[in-house]
């Protein structure tokens, strides 16, 4: 018998609508599974942080934090199928990104990693983050997001009082990093390429999309994926020129809102197909 747990994100990594987003994605996922034969178990982040995780064949992987990706690893270390795998999964926490980024060649925004309790950098060294003079982002250096403060555009001048803010919420390390100019554009992938969308982040899903080339695009996001060992991914990516990509953040599991059907379908085939072709049965 195949079976499957599902494990579903802590609600405090899902802020705002992202919620309800990443509850019905992995749902979604797992019925299209459970169609293909598989037997699902639910079960959620705090469950697995506690140590208590069912045996199984395949782990659908939602955790963000690093407790429960910690608890995962010997799923991992013993060949479990676990998507995504519990080390990709840190690998995206943003101080780890960084370093893998910056030890690439794709493109990047530079960024610095810092105590928030520390004061902030020379001003020469910001200036060279904040080029246009104008802003740079402060973003928490662990996981990407628990509310809309963790990612803040700032100015220099108000750069320390926003690092106090940060420390005063308890998150010990904080990103500065670069502003890229140009249209942003949000994307979904599976790592084999059966599924790749995207759209434009300011006008939103069914907007007019900018013009960007749409094959660097995809080179950018699935390279920076297999830099990362992601499987299941999402990202945000800036165009200073149309053949210019800059990823600006890559997420594992994200909600896959605006094509959610489509996707669970997409990437429940796409476990299926890796695990028989491993022929798990």
């Amino acid at each position: 018998m195949r079976d499957l747990v599902a494990v579903y994100r802590r609600p405090s990594y899902s802020p705002l609508q992202h919620r309800s987003n990443d509850t019905a994605i992995l749902a979604a996922t797992a019925a299209e599974l459970d169609r293909r034969g598989w037997r699902v178990t639910n079960t959620t982040e705090e469950e697995v942080e506690q140590g208590r995780l069912p045996a199984a064949r395949l782990y659908l992987n939602m955790c963000q934090g690093s407790l429960a990706s910690e608890q995962l690893m010997p799923l991992e270390a013993d060949g479990a199928a676990v998507v995504n795998r519990p080390t990709s999964v840190l690998n995206c926490h943003r101080h780890r990104l960084v370093r893998h980024m910056a030890g690439s060649n794709l493109a990047f925004p530079r960024t610095l990693i810092q105590p928030s309790s520390a004061p902030p950098p020379p001003r020469e060294l910001l200036q060279e983050l904040a080029s246009d003079h104008r802003k740079l982002w402060i973003k928490r250096g662990d996981v990407h997001a628990e509310r809309r403060e963790d990612v803040v555009a700032t100015t220099l001048d108000d750069l320390g009082a926003l690092l106090a803010a940060f420390a005063g919420r308890g998150i010990p390390w904080v990103a500065l990093q670069q502003h890229v100019p140009g249209p942003v554009v949000k994307f979904y992938a599976v790592t084999d390429g059966r599924f790749f969308r995207w759209y434009g982040a300011d006008a939103g899903f069914g907007g007019e999309r900018p013009a960007i080339d749409e094959d660097r695009l995809k080179a950018l996001a699935f390279d920076a994926a297999a830099l990362l060992g992601l499987e299941v991914f999402g990202g945000d990516v800036a165009f200073p020129r149309r053949d210019r990509p800059v990823l600006i953040d890559i997420n594992d599991w994200p909600s896959f809102a605006p094509f959610r059907e489509e996707a669970a379908r997409a990437i429940a085939e796409y476990i299926h197909d890796r695990l028989e072709n491993r022929t798990l049965s």
